[in-house]
């Protein structure tokens, strides 16, 4: 259904990746008028209670206890997991009657019915382009973070009583997995359907069907429409990204939820919750002792490149007016080759300050290296002023 004049695909990418990534904590009044709208444009009845969690790992949770899956979860010692969820839905035995879950009802098909109308609208030409410069801006970001959150829930089964990973999984605990993860994808996805309404936004289309969805998106977390009962989770309390967009922190989780569930990761990479704590007193030695290749890599970052190349005597593969090429060998690993440039413009002190740029292993020239981080072949490098 279009409705109305569509604002500036600017402002519209700008405002939903502000809600993408909120922190606020959730609106719960008009996320469940969202939530009954969306009912109500789906032709049922508002959800008669509102079940309100901390995260979408609870959310997942209650959702697999009232698919009938409470015990399987125990088998695998998620016992207070199920307790918590238990208790999410309250004492009142009639209040935990949810009855079938409606998602498709409520968001699956109005969705593409939206879609499709707005595809034929757009013809097949104007439709790639106009999700370019919408959702498509927001995708890359809102969709690894949602693939990372399901990820992190399925992998609760496998957390032993001190919450690290178990060394090696029972058939009991993959079960387990297998079923958080199913809960995950019964879940509206809240906050993290931005990169899709961004586009229906553009296109004016979040005034018909899908107003209910989007009012709900704009104030929650994750939610789950059952017949009787929706259940709707918070927005994360923290969340800290890198300059691309990554999930990136180093001495905390780089998302958290009020409940304490959370994702350590460091440059989008995940890594062990303690990881970088226990980094104090790195050497050399123990970064290339290092197994995991990824945690390595880490390591290496915050060692310093170039007080590791220092420290192991290393010597480079190339020099010429560019730069240095340099490369380290790991173990088990490709080599990590890079380029070190001087800034040739100075620091306030009149200093020259001097970077080391990731190239990729078959780079064999420092020129090679310069030019492929400006995205051009070396033969085509040809700066006029080096800065």
């Amino acid at each position: 259904m279009f409705t109305r004049t569509p604002r500036a695909a600017h402002y519209v990418v700008a405002d939903w990746q502000s809600i993408a990534f909120s922190t606020d904590p959730a609106d719960r009044g008009r996320a469940e008028a969202g939530v009954a709208a969306a009912y109500t444009a789906a032709g049922l009845e508002a959800p008669e209670r509102y079940v309100w969690v901390p995260s979408p790992a609870r959310g997942a949770a209650v959702a697999a206890i009232l698919s009938g899956h409470g015990e399987a979860l125990k088998e695998a010692g998620l016992h207070d997991l199920v307790a918590q969820a238990w208790a999410d839905l309250g004492d009142d035995p009639a209040g935990r009657v949810a009855g079938a879950s409606v998602l498709t009802a409520v968001r699956t098909r109005p969705w593409e019915a939206e879609r499709t109308a707005a595809c034929s609208e757009q013809g097949p030409e104007q439709w790639p382009r106009v999700w370019a410069d919408t959702g498509g801006l927001l995708w890359d970001q809102v969709q690894s973070l949602v693939i990372r959150v399901r990820g992190a829930i399925g992998e609760l089964a496998h957390a032993d009583g001190g919450g690290s990973a178990s060394a090696e999984a029972t058939p009991a605990q993959n079960q387990a997995e297998s079923l958080l993860r199913a809960a995950t994808l019964d879940a509206v996805l809240g906050q993290h359907e931005a990169p899709w309404l961004a586009l229906f936004e553009a296109l004016g289309r979040l005034d018909g069907p899908l107003a209910g969805l989007a009012q709900a998106a704009r104030s929650a977390g994750w939610w789950w429409p059952y017949e009787r009962l929706a259940i709707l989770s918070e927005r994360p309390g923290e969340l800290h990204r890198d300059e691309p967009g990554r999930l990136h922190r180093g001495d905390g989780p780089a998302l958290a939820y009020p409940d304490g569930f959370s994702l350590h990761a460091w440059r989008g990479m995940p890594i062990p919750p303690d990881f970088v704590a226990s980094l104090t007193g790195l050497t050399p030695a123990r970064i290339s002792s290092e197994e995991n290749a990824e945690l390595r890599r880490v390591m290496l970052e915050i060692f310093g490149y170039d007080r590791y190349l220092a420290e192991t005597g290393a010597r480079p593969l190339h020099r010429d007016e560019t730069g240095v090429l340099w490369s380290i060998d790991l173990p088990g690993d490709e080599p990590v080759v890079m380029v070190e440039v001087v800034n040739s413009t100075p620091e306030p002190d009149g200093t020259h300050r001097t970077y080391y740029l990731r190239v990729p292993p078959t780079t064999r020239t420092a020129r090679a290296g310069v030019a492929w981080t400006f995205g051009v072949d070396e033969a085509d490098y040809h700066p006029e002023k080096q800065t």
